[in-house]
């Protein structure tokens, strides 16, 4: 595909999931309710605001399991977002409780900032880099647009630290959780896909299950001589879980930027089998048709949840 190309729709699929400036009053859900903590503050990265979405039954006297998602703004209410799309999570939650499908979950949306690129791209294997290409992406005088993608140099190691050390403890301690590795869960799409796969790498005793929708196995938008999948498939070969205890999903569609990503998955895919995951503890599926949006991950949203928070394990 030309690289022209690749790299608008890059930059739509980015825009999505931008924070809106505008000060959002409310969220128009369906069902449960969410409680916006305002302007989350942290000492690893900017402040930003976190949605916790509770369902209809929510009781202190029950206890509930912790799914944390990327993107928060873009989860629940399509009118607040700025491509009139969402997740649903709302809708897909309460109907798979009522089926009695899941365990007790409420969801943590982390709302991203104008510095996702640089927190949700895996950091070790960034600075595994090779030099030359690393200080091209954090060159932001360059004229080439890639550059653009990383507003700072990247951060992800704390960003993960603030939701493991800072956020988790508050959600812990302000709800009626387990605060357990069983219960708790982490889930986004596209570079929310990649920082998913390296939060359950990097703290496998804080994350159960990581949920990582249309994973951006090629990092930017080009494909030509990028050094980043074989990074990350590196990475992931050293630092994948314990398949004892743990439980991964992938998935991809086939159209726009989604295109990009089966022979990456096959790849990762082939080191999950070495290390011991089957279709217990892992699952990787292929849409065809597609493509990379708020609406074709919430047309499929109930399969990842379905597989993470069962009531088995």
């Amino acid at each position: 595909m030309n690289k022209i190309i690749l790299y608008i729709m890059f930059f739509l699929t980015l825009s999505s999931c931008s924070q809106n400036d505008e000060k959002i009053e409310y969220l128009n859900l369906s069902v449960g309710k969410v409680e916006r903590i305002e302007n989350f503050n942290s000492k690893f990265i900017p402040s930003r605001n976190v949605d916790v979405w509770l369902p209809d039954d929510y009781s202190d006297d029950k206890k509930y399991a912790v799914l944390y998602m990327h993107d928060g703004q873009m989860l629940f209410d399509s009118t607040t977002t700025w491509n009139g799309q969402e997740w649903g999570v709302d809708e897909t939650m309460e109907r798979l409780l009522k089926e009695d499908k899941i365990r007790n979950t409420i969801v943590v949306g982390i709302w991203n900032t104008a510095f996702r690129h640089s927190e949700y791209f895996p950091q070790k294997p960034f600075e595994d880099l090779p030099e030359a290409f690393r200080d091209s992406l954090l060159n932001t005088d360059n004229e080439d647009q890639e550059s653009s993608l990383f507003k700072t140099e990247v951060n992800s190691n704390n960003y993960l630290k603030f939701i493991v050390h800072e956020l988790k403890p508050f959600i812990d301690n302000k709800y009626a959780t387990h605060s357990d590795k069983k219960n708790t869960f982490i889930a986004g799409s596209s570079m929310g896909g990649l920082i998913s796969m390296y939060a359950i790498c990097e703290y496998p005793e804080i994350f159960h299950g990581a949920g990582c929708l249309s994973t951006h196995w090629v990092g930017i938008f080009d494909t030509l001589n990028n050094p980043i999948p074989q990074l990350f498939s590196e990475y992931l070969e050293h630092n994948l879980p314990s398949a004892q205890n743990h439980k991964i999903y992938f998935d991809f569609g086939t159209e726009t930027l989604d295109a990009l990503y089966e022979p990456y998955q096959t790849k990762m895919d082939s080191i999950l089998v070495k290390q011991g995951y089957n279709d217990q503890n892992w699952k990787t599926l292929k849409f065809e048709g597609e493509n990379h949006s708020e609406r074709a991950w919430n047309k499929r949203l109930d399969i990842p949840l379905k597989f993470l928070l069962n009531k088995e394990n």
